[in-house]
């Protein structure tokens, strides 16, 4: 199972940067060269713990739907989605937020897993991991972008 850790420092505050991360219409302008948007659940706000909200992207060139839940939340320090429907077996996304040097140090884990088995694992190896990480430190940034203008 891959698991994929970035770190974004972020002038901004802890609470500006969790509010960020959890609002549904900054995560569609994080996300916009996959054209992300919420077709279902909360499709506009902040996420809070019990929430679904319901993505439809274009990765691979192909439309794609994923179902995530927020499963826990420590306001502002940290709060974890899962996939509950959708292209991966599995996912579990654990969002840190930690205070340092008068700004943010913004912390994604993800976990996941493939589907299909042995095919899957070849696919992580190939490309999947390596898209994955670039697609997570691509929001990152453009989260850090936002954040910073709101300071």
């Amino acid at each position: 199972m891959p698991i994929i850790k970035h770190e974004q420092f972020i002038l901004a505050s802890r609470e500006v940067c969790f509010d960020l991360a959890r609002n549904v219409e900054i995560h569609t302008k994080t996300t916009s060269k996959t054209k992300e948007e919420a077709v279902g659940g909360i499709t506009q706000g902040l996420l809070r713990k019990g929430d679904t909200v319901t993505w439809e992207a274009t990765h691979f060139g192909i439309r794609q739907k994923l179902t995530a839940k927020v499963i826990h939340m420590e306001k502002p320090t940290m709060f974890v989605d899962v996939m509950v429907k959708g292209a991966f077996n599995s996912f579990t996304h654990t969002h840190r937020f930690v205070e340092k040097n008068g700004g943010t140090i913004m912390i994604d884990i993800f976990e996941y897993k493939s589907p299909f088995g042995i095919v899957g694992i070849i696919v992580d190896k190939l490309f999947l991991e390596r898209y994955m990480a670039n697609f997570i430190s691509s929001r990152a940034k453009e989260l850090k972008r936002i954040a910073e203008d709101v300071e």
